[in-house]
């Protein structure tokens, strides 16, 4: 049976089994304080099928998307340089370091001064708060590529930019992909963040006209989509590792 195969029950289980304690947790509680889940997935699938999550979802993916790509374009080069270059790594490092260690939400108040209050300053945040995770995780994976392989490129008379695309980079999809997988979830984290820290649009105004109206399972439907939305990606991206890196995902048997 394959890794997919072997998954899918596992996971099918660990999240009804997750609904059944939130069940449990919401009996005899308060719908204001803490909604079930049966309320909320009703409340879920009639907000889906009314049209207001998915025109909220699209428009916060816009900005997701962009953001997303513009740290992956910046990251993966320049990790790769800071990765195998020391007097890159020397002059680059210092201050990756030290702005990784700013909290991004630190830095809204001077994306409203630079951006403003609407899609520029979302987009902005959405690339401060991935790009760093992906930079880091890039960097790493350039450092240890096996330089028994770069040694081998060499003597069959690659030039430097077919060691890059033909040696480096293989070699290093490993930690690319890992890369991606946590910069998308942090690309989420920003976009919901950004929505709420700003100018309140697409989710993040659901999440506050629910929180105003004491509506529990309104904003616990948005959190549940939320986390959908993540785990969708995530797979996604697992399932497209284990097809283009056969040789690194084990299957299982």
């Amino acid at each position: 049976m394959t890794r997919l195969g072997h998954g899918l029950p596992l996971m099918a289980a660990s999240m009804v089994g997750g609904m059944i304690l939130w069940e449990m947790a919401a009996s005899g509680v308060s719908g204001v304080i803490f909604a079930p889940p049966s309320v909320v997935l009703a409340r879920l699938a009639q907000d889906t099928l009314s049209g207001v999550l998915p025109m909220a979802l699209l428009g916060s993916l816009a900005h997701l998307a962009v953001g997303f790509l513009l740290a992956v374009a910046v990251a993966l080069p320049l990790g790769f340089a800071i990765g195998r270059s020391p007097p890159v790594a020397a002059m680059v490092e210092p201050v990756m370091n030290a702005i990784y260690a700013v909290p991004p939400v630190a830095m809204v108040p001077f994306l409203i001064i630079w951006f403003g209050l609407f899609y520029e300053a979302r987009v902005a945040l959405v690339f401060l708060m991935s790009v760093f995770e992906i930079l880091v995780t890039v960097t790493v994976g350039a450092r240890n590529v096996d330089p028994m392989l770069l040694q081998v490129g060499r003597s069959f008379g690659a030039n430097r930019f077919r060691l890059v695309t033909v040696v480096m980079l293989p070699a290093s999809l490993p930690f690319v992909f890992t890369a991606l997988r946590v910069g998308l979830v942090r690309a989420i984290n920003a976009m919901i963040t950004a929505e709420l820290f700003l100018a309140a649009v697409n989710l993040g105004a659901l999440m506050k006209q629910s929180a105003q109206r004491f509506d529990m399972a309104g904003l616990l439907s948005l959190v549940v989509l939320l986390c959908l939305l993540g785990l969708a990606a995530q797979e996604g991206l697992k399932a497209l590792e284990s097809r283009l890196l056969p040789w690194h995902v084990r299957p299982s048997s």
